[in-house]
Order: C-alpha cells, then sequence, then structure tokens
C-alpha cells in the first residue's frame, strides 16, 4: 500500500494554509497489535476546541508587531483572548453537557477556552469517538492508541477540533548531540588521559567546554552586561517532555560565577507531568537560558511525550501567561505529525502570539534530511535521502533555531585516548557533519559513517505544511521544494513508497537565524551531579535565543510578541551592515541547502549581534 500525501484543511489561521502529512498508519507500520485496551480502564482526554475569528486574529497578531500600526505591542490578556477568539461560554456548556451525558467527568476547562481536560472509561470514549482503543508494542514501546481515526459526534463538531490523550506514543525527540556518544565512542574532541578544566566566568574555555560566559563573548552580548542588562523583570518560558533536577541548573550558575535567585525555576507540570527520559534536554535549556539572562525567572512547563503533552503544554504556557519568552528543543519530522497534532499547536502559537509571548523551536538535527535521523526508523541507507523539515520550528509564527560550526582546528581521539587525527574548519559555516565525512570514512569506514554521522547537522529546509510566509516573500535566497522527493524504504517484501513531497512549493523556509551548534565546538553543562563536555545541537541555540529575547524585552520595556516579522523587517532594512543584528554565514552546507551572503535554508538570515538586536528595539540606543 503506498502512502500519499493529502492536504489538511486550512481551518484555523490565513498564515496556516496546508499540510502534507505521512498517514498515521505509515508511522505504525512496525507496531504490533496486542488487542483491545480493557474496557474499564480510565482514560483521561483533551479535548482541543477550535479558534473562532481566525482571520480578525491573524490581522490583530501582524497588526501588534507593526511599528506603524496603533496596536503595535498592544497584547491581549487570557481572558480578552478567549471572549473574541475562543468558543463562547454556551459552547462550552454545550461540549460539557455532550461529555455528561456519555458518563465522561470534564476536569478542567482552560482560562482560554481552548481546552477541555475529561476523564472517563475506555468504553466511554470508544463509544464518544466511534472507535476502539487497543494497546500496541512497537520496538519495546507499550502504548495505546485508536485503532481507527475518532470520528467527533455531530453535536459538537462545529466547536471540537480534536482529541488526544487516547494516543500514548512517545513521538516527539530532544535535538542535543555528542561527538563521541553520536559515533558510537569511535572518537571523542577530549583526550581521556586530561580531564577537562573546570569551569569558570572566563571566555577563555575550549571548544566543548563552552559555558554561557562564552556565548556572551561570541555573540556581543557583554555590553549589555556592562549596561546591567541582566534580564531584571523577564520571564523565560520552557515547553519540554521531559522533567530534570533544579539543583543540577543551580550549580551550574554557581560554576561559572553568576548570582541568581534561590527561586529563579519554577515547575509546572502538565498533564500530570513528565518522564524523566531526556532530562539532560531539559537541564541545558534551564542552564543556557536562565545563564544568558541571570536576573529572570524561569517557568519550566513539563508535559508527557505524547501528542496530548505536545499540545498541552504550549497551551498551558499561554494560560498561564507568564511568561515573556518560551523556547521547546523538542520536535519531529514535520511530514510524520499527525495533522490534528499540527493544527493544535499552531492554534497555540496563535493565542501565544496575541498574548504577545515569542516562541523559538530547534531546527531539527539531522541536516536538511529530517525524516532520515539516523537514531529513528527511516534512515539512509535503508530508506532514500528525503528533504524534509521539522515541527514545531516549521510554524511561521515561531522563530527557528539553526546551527552553526565555529572555525578552528578539531582535534579527534579514539577510546584509548590517543590521536586519531585532525580537520580545519576554516570559516563558520552551518553545522553539518558532511565536513567529518571524509576524516571518518578513512578511519571506520563509510559503512559507520553513514550509520553514526549522516545526516548530523543543523535542521533547514522547506516546509510542506505552511506557505511562504509574508515576512519571507520576495527575500533574496529563500527556496521552493526539490523535485523528486519520495520516501522509499527497503521492506522485506521490497521497496515501500511511504510519501510523495510537492515539487517547487513555496514553503515556508527555515531557520530563521542560526547560533553555535556544532558538538566538536560546543557546550559543557552540568547534568545529573557531574560536568558533561562537547555537547551541542539546535537544541543549545532555541534557548540561547529564548534568554536573549528576556535580554531584549529588558531593554524594550515590553514583550516582543511576534517575532519572526520583527526580525526580517530589520533584515530587509538593514541587511548586514555594522549596525546590523545579523551577520551573514557565507560558505558551508546542512548537508544540501547552500550558505550565501543572503538568506538561506542553511543559515537562515545568520547569525546574530545581540547588543545590535536590542539596540534595534529601542532605535535610538540606550
Amino acid at each position: 500500500m503506498k502512502f500519499r500525501t493529502k492536504p489538511l484543511v486550512a481551518a484555523v489561521s490565513g498564515l496556516f494554509v496546508g499540510a502534507l502529512c505521512f498517514s498515521s498508519g505509515a508511522m505504525a507500520a512496525q507496531a504490533q497489535d496486542a488487542g483491545a485496551t480493557a474496557s474499564s480502564q480510565t482514560q483521561t482526554v483533551s479535548i482541543v476546541l477550535q479558534l473562532r475569528n481566525a482571520d480578525e486574529l491573524t490581522k490583530l497578531i501582524n497588526d501588534t508587531v507593526d511599528p506603524n500600526s496603533p496596536r503595535y505591542h498592544q497584547f491581549l490578556s487570557v481572558d480578552d483572548f478567549a471572549k473574541r477568539y475562543a468558543p463562547s461560554n454556551d459552547d462550552i456548556e454545550r461540549v460539557k453537557s455532550t461529555l455528561k451525558q456519555a458518563g465522561i467527568q470534564v476536569n478542567e476547562v482552560y482560562r482560554s477556552h481552548m481546552v477541555i481536560r475529561a476523564t472517563g472509561t475506555t468504553a466511554q470514549f470508544n463509544a464518544f469517538f466511534a472507535t476502539e482503543v487497543h494497546n500496541y508494542k512497537e520496538n519495546n514501546i507499550v502504548y495505546t492508541k485508536p485503532n481507527k481515526t475518532i470520528t467527533i459526534p455531530a453535536s459538537i463538531a462545529d466547536v471540537m477540533l480534536t482529541a488526544t490523550g487516547l494516543d500514548t506514543k512517545p513521538k516527539a525527540h530532544a535535538m542535543s548531540h555528542n561527538i563521541s556518544k553520536d559515533s558510537g565512542g569511535n572518537m571523542s574532541i577530549h583526550s581521556n588521559k586530561v580531564s577537562p578544566k573546570k569551569n569558570s566566568t572566563t571566555t577563555g574555555n575550549l571548544p566543548g567546554e563552552y559555558t554561557v560566559a562564552d556565548f556572551a563573548q561570541l555573540y556581543n552580548v557583554n555590553p549589555l552586561y556592562k549596561k546591567h542588562v541582566l534580564g531584571q523583570g523577564s520571564t523565560i518560558g520552557i515547553a519540554t517532555l521531559a522533567t530534570f533536577t533544579p539543583s543540577d541548573a543551580y550549580t551550574y550558575w554557581e560554576s561559572v560565577g553568576l548570582n541568581v535567585a534561590s527561586d529563579k525555576i519554577k515547575q509546572i507540570h502538565v498533564d500530570g507531568g513528565a518522564g524523566t527520559n531526556g532530562s539532560g534536554e531539559t537541564t541545558l535549556d534551564v542552564e543556557q537560558s536562565g545563564g544568558i539572562a541571570p536576573a529572570s525567572r524561569v517557568f519550566v512547563y513539563d508535559a508527557p511525550n505524547t501528542d496530548q503533552g505536545f499540545i498541552d503544554v504550549f497551551f498551558k504556557a499561554a494560560d498561564e501567561n507568564k511568561v515573556d519568552t518560551l523556547s521547546v528543543s523538542w520536535g519531529e519530522p514535520e511530514i510524520a505529525q499527525d495533522p490534528s497534532v499540527v493544527t493544535g499547536q499552531h492554534q497555540a502559537f496563535l493565542e501565544l502570539a496575541a498574548q504577545g509571548i515569542s516562541v523559538f523551536a530547534s531546527a531539527g538535527d539531522s541536516g536538511a534530511y529530517d525524516i532520515n535521523d539516523n537514531q529513528g526508523g527511516y534512515a539512509y541507507p535503508g530508506c532514500s535521502q528525503t528533504l524534509t523539515v521539522d515541527a514545531p520550528a516549521s510554524d511561521p509564527l515561531v522563530v527557528a533555531a539553526g546551527g552553526l560550526t565555529l572555525p578552528g582546528l578539531q582535534t579527534f581521539y579514539n577510546n584509548s585516548g590517543d590521536v586519531i587525527g585532525s580537520v580545519n574548519v576554516p570559516k563558520v559555516r552551518p553545522w553539518a557533519w558532511d565536513y567529518l565525512q571524509n576524516f571518518f570514512i578513512t578511519n571506520f569506514g563509510e559503512a559507520v559513517y553513514y550509520a553514526d554521522l549522516f545526516p548530523v547537522g543543523g535542521g533547514g529546509g522547506v516546509s510542506v505544511n505552511y506557505d511562504l510566509p509574508f515576512y519571507q516573500k520576495h527575500l533574496n535566497g529563500t527556496q521552493l521544494t526539490a523535485p523528486n522527493q519520495s520516501l522509499i524504504c527497503q521492506t522485506s517484501t521490497g521497496p515501500q513508497d511511504y510519501i510523495d513531497l510537492p515539487a517547487f512549493y513555496a514553503g515556508r523556509n527555515l531557520p530563521d537565524v542560526s547560533l553555535n551548534a556544532d558538538p566538536d565546538t560546543g557546550y559543557a553543562e552540568y547534568v545529573d551531579g557531574g560536568w558533561q563536555y562537547g555537547w551541542g545541537g539546535t537544541s543549545f541555540v532555541a534557548p540561547q535565543l529564548n534568554g536573549v529575547t528576556a535580554l531584549v524585552t529588558q531593554v524594550a520595556g515590553t514583550r516582543l510578541g511576534y517575532l519572526n516579522p520583527q526580525l526580517y523587517a530589520r533584515f530587509r532594512m538593514m541587511g548586514y551592515s555594522s549596525n546590523s543584528p545579523f551577520v551573514a554565514i557565507t560558505n558551508g552546507d546542512n548537508e544540501y541547502w547552500q550558505a550565501t551572503h543572503s538568506y538561506n535554508p542553511a543559515s537562515g538570515l545568520g547569525a546574530l549581534n545581540v547588543l545590535n538586536l536590542a539596540e534595534s528595539f529601542t532605535w535610538y540606543g540606550f
């Protein structure tokens, strides 16, 4: 059976045009059906509701980031959003009544009127949604999932968008990498004969041992610190799918000489909270964002790694409306996302934008070939190389955080601590480990290279879910989707063509901006009570941009809101001039897309000059 792309109804916004998504069957092809879930088992479901007046909301959001509009930076409260754009009180009562008639108990209605949490038995939800929930086993993961697409009751079909919670399969993955881990222990940037030095407030750390102090030096943050811009009054939000140990972050900040409040971190457990798988990801998110803006507060919203958690975590942050910025370092290939998840997340991003909360997401760590993640089920050469991007970074309302490699001589060691050899990177470039290809193949063989290091690198390319947004139109360097992009995998019955992507589609380009993300020129982190070195990934860049924006928020004296139009407006005005916030990346690639002296899908608008970015929000310096 061939799974083809299919359009997703554009029901929520003029920004959101259409999606081409995997059939859910394609992604579950290897799952073993273990039979029906016990009818008496308790289930908790999130009923995601539909926005009203989406076109009007889109115009309002655009006006809030247009300096020529009287609504510039005039953001909504949660109550205002609910009154104008969410289902009415009567609609909410109708949904609650319909659930009650089915014996399903309503636990919570979000203040924004966008999510209703409800609990019932498997049998009750099977009847309510005309489906049957089954148990599945796939690659040692046990989960539940409806055996057919749910049907929304006709009496509330005009109000309800989807329901999540019956499918409990973990799908999103964290965006962090380490050369020793990724190479299967074949090589490292540190010799085990010489221990890395302890971190300090200086910027003399070696690549792989960088701290937030080195970040500040690299991207011209220090002039802001000298003016006592430390994020005072700003609140940073972290959306994550793993819990963490806050004491690790406090130890990190103390070790690098930062004085932070003892109650700097607040944890908010969404949908019962997340598990520990991926806790290092959350730790680095907090350490990086909170370290760049040491006087800020950090609210950590953690939810289970399910479709339900990956929607609710954003709605909960919007519903509380306490953070000025929000970043996420988790994602999945956009063509593998369930269409209802795409739409649900997009609605959450619309609410966040209307309330002035800037959102950042890691652009992915599989270069231009996001679906071919070598840790996933569609890796090359078992499956064809297919140009794809990551979600939720592909959403136009989100700043997609790309990755770079810093220049310099990189020396690699084997697991005995002996030098294997060196590779020179002459100029800053998009992060992609194709610069290691010849070196790695020479030492370990082609098969090992493709198993371990391909296609690792900063994500970027052209979305097939979203049209080219207005802020990227007529911008030199944006690209169309490439032709002949089909995901074809070898199976026991022969080649299987899973999906055919559209050629020459004018889709949203990502990333938007890029910073150092290569583990070989990367960072130290303090995790699980100890220091780890040589870490990177675009999971560092999203929280770093989050922290940077907390600083800019302090300078601007207001939330910044929907940030992409404001970034691109500055680029159109200033280009790569000396006072521009952007630094051009002109050589290298992300396994396919080339860096150029313009926007490009390998590095976006380029790297940042943070001082210039902050000053651009005052227009007269400070």
